[in-house]
């Protein structure tokens, strides 16, 4: 017997595919316009973005305004619970870092590892960079890096594009696996079985970037110089990025689940392994840049108490606010002559260990839950409540060509907020943030300075994902991304290279990985389906299930390589760098170098899709 449903997906409502296509991208189109043209902020553009889909499906698709409201909610709430808490926490531990001034000799024991400019850039902006992305995210790499490579005597220019281009392998896990968790849920795909294969693309090019980083700053001959340290930094971190991020798999440690940290324990590890490996090699010729350059440090008092809504005046973006101040921070040498001891850099480094142990032991705690519910307080408190939406849980049905083969009766949408408030990584990043504050002795004024400067950091990117997500879930409940998966599948066996293409679209109109999978990750997995269904010769090497998770995970590997161009990048290397005004510069800086990467990881997508033994690289479910 059929269950009622208050609503039937229609993938072509104005009985015309063309039309109902060119409706069903007016919230993208929209987005576009109002970031690109109209230089929005990324919250409030997000929302505008929302309202219009909220709109189409109501008016045009039929689904109700109850509905369709209550889809928006259903995203925004996961954008606050688990990825907000997560994002917040894990700038709060940042922020400790910087209040104690434990920052500063994290970067003092990074920079005086060498000398060399070329194996500066690797240090400080790939590994260090990977570190701040996995842990803070949020603009701190291309920021604060930026600002240590200027200070390090690196021209400008020059220390933005190598930071940019540095930050993209790493993004993928960036603030403690956000752009995974993200998704995981918007696809029903487990994170697991995505962080895997994202772990079995992203170190080939973990192994290229600081290659092709330092060819950016010299010659060929130049860079070939230091092929050493480049190949030990390069293939260590793809060596531990590969390992964390697919750690779960491993025999021994079966199950339990760390990709979370994926970036920061992979990254700690790489500048250990190149801290050790120089002690025994030294490049024949110490290369830098000949004249350090001026750098005149944006005055951060002035600039922190600006108006986000006259943000034009530092390159459009709030996050240019926290850039200046890191640059001043960051540039100021006082006392970097003295060495430091044993004992400083393992204080310094010591919040960013707790984190660690912290998210390790919450992983064993998911594993428990993947067994069914765990009981904090026994009959009292639960590590977890599942909240069914109002109006939506089991009141959706998908299309008929979207049903999976082979069901006796259509299946409907689940719609159950998943309130993980003990095992979401947010969680023990908050304990450790507290565990930080008590190991280094914050006092009462330090603790209100970290909480206030994370609140003001954080005051535009979680409203961003909590929109960006409500737009997603709008789209995917009232099928409005199942109308764009089947335009995009007219692509056929050439969509594989498409789909890291449309990532990196999304991470240039969103800012961010998280909200480029927010946008099209859904409509990825509906692709993938259409296309495997029309050609499923062509994919004899993988399942449905295989092809969804690859094409899936492309949206979120290609989007990497979207991250050097999108606005906030930009704005917040200008800002770090103080270069505001030279955004153009910049932009067309990198512009190529970005579609070159991101159409090498649409080739590899290709090539995993149909070339075996490549297609077994790609996870079963």
């Amino acid at each position: 017997m059929l269950l009622a449903v208050s609503y039937v997906q229609d993938l072509d409502p104005l009985g015309n595919r063309i039309l109902s296509t060119i409706v069903a991208s007016l919230p993208v189109l929209v987005l576009f316009y109002l970031l690109v043209q109209r230089r929005w902020l990324a919250s409030k553009a997000g929302a505008a973005g929302a309202g219009v889909a909220i709109l189409i499906a109501w008016l045009v698709y039929g689904m109700s305004l109850k509905m369709s409201m209550w889809s928006f909610a259903y995203g925004a709430c996961f954008g606050l619970l688990p990825i907000g808490w997560t994002v917040f926490n894990a700038m709060l531990v940042y922020n400790v870092t910087v209040e104690t001034g434990q920052f500063r000799n994290i970067r003092r024991s990074i920079s005086s590892l060498s000398k060399d400019g070329r194996i500066q850039a690797v240090l400080i902006g790939f590994a260090f960079g990977a570190f701040l992305e996995g842990s803070a995210g949020s603009g701190a790499p291309v920021a604060v890096c930026g600002a240590m490579l200027v200070g390090l005597g690196f021209p400008p220019l020059r220390a933005a594009v190598i930071c940019l281009i540095a930050n993209t392998s790493p993004v993928a896990y960036g603030g403690l696996g956000t752009p995974i968790i993200v998704l995981s849920d918007v696809t029903g795909i487990p994170g697991e079985t995505l962080s895997v294969m994202a772990g079995r693309q992203l170190p080939f090019l973990s192994c290229i970037i600081p290659f092709y980083m330092v060819k950016v700053m010299c010659s060929w001959r130049q860079t070939f110089q230091v092929w050493p340290a480049l190949l030990v930094g390069g293939a260590a971190f793809a060596v531990f990025q590969y390992v964390f991020a697919c750690f779960h798999t491993l025999p021994f440690v079966k199950g339990i689940v760390v990709y979370h940290v994926t970036d920061v324990t992979s990254s700690i590890l790489t500048m250990g392994v190149l801290a050790v490996f120089l002690r025994f090699w030294k490049p024949k010729h110490e290369w830098h840049y000949d004249s350090p350059p001026p750098f005149t440090t944006p005055d951060p008092d002035k600039l922190i108490d600006t108006d986000p809504h006259k943000v034009d005046e530092i390159a459009h973006d709030p996050h240019a606010i926290e850039a200046a101040k890191a640059a001043a921070f960051l540039t100021d040498t006082t006392g970097d002559d003295i060495p430091l001891t044993k004992m400083e850099v393992v204080r310094a480094w010591m919040p960013y260990a707790l984190m660690s142990v912290c998210l390790i032991l919450v992983g064993v705690l998911r594993q428990m839950e993947s067994k069914g519910d765990v009981w904090i307080i026994p009959n009292v408190l639960k590590s977890r409540y599942k909240i069914e939406v109002p109006t939506l849980h089991n009141e959706v049905q998908r299309a008929e060509k979207l049903q999976k083969p082979g069901l006796a009766e259509p299946e409907n949408e689940k719609a159950e907020f998943n309130f993980i408030w003990a095992s979401a990584a947010g969680t023990p990043v908050f304990m450790s943030a507290i565990l930080s504050m008590l190991y280094l002795r914050t006092n009462f004024g330090q603790i209100k300075r970290i909480v206030r400067k994370t609140v003001v950091q954080m005051k535009i990117p979680i409203p961003t994902i909590a929109c960006m997500l409500g737009l997603s879930y709008v789209t995917r409940y009232s099928g409005i991304d199942a109308t764009l998966g089947i335009a995009f599948a007219s692509t056929g066996i050439l969509y594989p290279f498409f789909a890291a293409i449309l990532g990196w679209l999304g991470v240039f109109l969103t800012g961010t990985d998280a909200g480029s999978n927010a946008l099209f990750g859904s409509l990825q997995k509906i692709t993938a389906t259409e296309v495997f269904n029309n050609h499923t010769a062509a994919f004899e090497n993988l399942s449905l299930e295989q092809t969804q998770t690859l094409l899936s995970t492309a949206n979120s590997t290609g989007g990497v390589m979207g991250k050097m161009i999108d606005a906030q990048s930009i704005c917040v290397a200008t800002a770090g760098t103080n270069q505001i005004g030279r955004e153009a510069d910049i932009f067309k800086a990198v512009i190529w170098h970005s579609i070159l990467l991101a159409s090498i990881v649409g080739l590899m997508t290709l090539i995993q899709a149909y070339v075996w033994p490549f297609a077994a690289m790609v996870p079963s479910p």
